[in-house]
């Protein structure tokens, strides 16, 4: 029985997703954040902090956003309790809005590129407060991406693999 790596991805989820219209800019504040923060990192002032800061949100919201990983990830406790604090639309708006601010204020240095994740985490912050506002169930879109425990493939699956 030969198994590929989509036997592991729940392919009707993501379709769901992408027809649910439940896109995640978080996602993208990942990158942005890790990219930009290495990027800032060359500069010759304090510019470095916040370079390094931004590579530390960047890492931060990978657990918030993909909470699949904290499973996978051997992580403390207080860590995970952390991280589940954000399951809401409410404190994941704020959140995002801490994290803006930091990166708002790394404009006071020095006008550099770590702009981007700072417009980026306002955006965020505003949808999910948007979607507060409007009283929406939060919707975590790695939920659906993943298999659940039901469909999971079986032990004697992820063995043949291994």
């Amino acid at each position: 029985m030969a198994l590929k790596i989509t036997n592991f991805i729940n392919m009707e989820g993501i379709k769901e997703d992408f027809h649910s219209k439940n896109f995640r800019n978080g996602i993208l504040c990942i990158f942005l954040c890790i990219a930009l923060g290495v990027a800032n990192l060359f500069h010759a002032n304090a510019v470095i902090v916040f370079g390094i800061i931004a590579i530390i949100q960047g890492a931060l919201l990978v657990f918030v956003e993909i909470p699949f990983l904290l499973k996978i990830c051997p992580m403390s406790e207080n860590f995970n309790t952390f991280v589940k604090k954000f399951n809401q639309n409410w404190p994941r708006a704020g959140f995002y809005l801490v994290m803006s601010i930091i990166q708002w204020v790394s404009l006071t240095c020095m006008t550099t590129s770590l702009l981007v994740p700072a417009i980026f985490l306002l955006f965020s912050a505003v949808c999910y407060a948007l979607a507060a506002f409007k009283h929406q169930k939060f919707q975590n879109s790695a939920g659906n991406v993943m298999h659940t425990a039901e469909t999971f493939p079986t032990d004697a699956a992820i063995r043949e693999i291994l």
